[in-house]
């Protein structure tokens, strides 16, 4: 990262202690990320890492997209509308019922492109209901394309595709000049994809490392 972009963090937490549904979940976090960098999260299932990415979401909200592990879709309606809806806020109601009922073309311009970086061209007026799980958590990650902004959430993008596409996909989400952030289980995603490791254990941060410094070690002590 230049010095440019340390002058100042897109997310900052210092000395933070994180709590969940009344119960302190992470101790004194300090944690900061930088524009453009792209920081996953790694450390055993219940050790934080969702809900430290959702109070680095609370942040920078408007800033903020975000892609939910269980994909939170409406599934009666269509991939368009269900993509749609990352933008819901930014127009009049007028405009959403008329886009939702019959899209204007620059809309439907705007989420084929995505659905089809997405391999989802053909469902796009499919409802949500009738795809796989591995079909609608590529939706999820559209509509949070589309939502756009400087940040980029992920909270396991690709825990419901196979191998090959887990690949293409986070290729597609860290391919870009936004700043990503994501929960991974997946380790050799997360040195394939990421330039930096948070790892999380017993309600801490254990190391907080470029990917090239993070060594098996390391990761045998924050799974042990």
């Amino acid at each position: 990262m230049n010095a440019d972009n340390r002058k100042e963090a897109a997310l900052s937490l210092e000395n933070e202690t994180i709590s969940y549904k009344g119960a302190v979940a992470l101790k004194r976090v300090s944690l900061r990320i930088y524009a453009g960098e792209k920081v996953a999260l790694i450390g055993k299932s219940g050790a934080g890492k969702t809900t430290l990415l959702r109070r680095l979401y609370q942040l920078l909200p408007d800033q903020c997209a975000f892609i939910h592990q269980h994909y939170s879709l409406v599934p009666q309606i269509t991939v368009f509308n269900n993509i749609y809806m990352g933008r819901l806020d930014r127009y009049s109601v007028f405009h959403n019922v008329r886009n939702l009922i019959r899209p204007a073309k620059i809309r439907l311009d705007e989420i084929g492109r995505i659905s089809s970086s997405l391999g989802l061209k053909e469902k796009l007026h499919r409802r949500v209901g009738e795809l796989s799980g591995g079909q609608q958590q590529r939706v999820g990650i559209g509509r949070a394309f589309y939502r756009g902004g400087s940040v980029l959430m992920a909270d396991e993008p690709v825990s419901s595709l196979d191998r090959v596409q887990q690949e293409q996909i986070m290729a597609i989400i860290t391919r870009t000049d936004k700043t990503v952030v994501s929960t991974l289980h997946a380790i050799d995603l997360s040195r394939q994809f990421f330039n930096r490791i948070v790892g999380i254990k017993d309600r801490c941060i254990l190391f907080d490392l470029p990917v090239q410094e993070v060594s098996d070690t390391l990761l045998e002590t924050l799974y042990a």
